[in-house]
């Protein structure tokens, strides 16, 4: 009941306002194990490994008349090694905890939309 509601106040912000598409996405991860954070930039339609996870971004949005503001992405997130999709969803800057990767060895969190080509990740 409390992550619903949460979900929603948070929302329903975002539902008010005019948001523009980016071509990509900024984001961070951290392997837990070896301590190591790695950022990646991944183009919307495109796809990045962080170890072993494959991550697919859908589409980021941020604020039309605030493009520094809050960014959300669309992301799935599959673990060749697991039988199902870690993720499938959408990510918020601001609330990286609202909506997270639960995944044993590594997180992952968006940090902002970009609006340049990646020179990182691969089809």
């Amino acid at each position: 009941m409390r992550l619903a509601l949460a979900l929603a106040l948070v929302a329903f912000p975002a539902m008010a306002q005019d948001t523009t598409d980016a071509p990509g996405a900024l984001l961070r991860g951290l392997d837990k194990v070896s301590g190591i954070a790695t950022d990646i930039e991944i183009m919307a339609g495109a796809s990045a490994k962080l170890g072993r996870l494959e991550i697919a971004l859908s589409n980021c949005r941020y604020p039309a008349n605030d493009p520094s503001s809050n960014a959300y992405a669309h992301l799935t997130i599959r673990d060749p090694l697991a039988s199902a999709v870690s993720f499938d969803g959408w990510m918020i800057a601001s609330s990286p905890a609202l909506n997270a990767l639960d995944h044993p060895r590594y997180d992952l969190w968006l940090l902002r939309c970009t609006n340049v080509a990646a020179s990182g990740g691969s089809d």
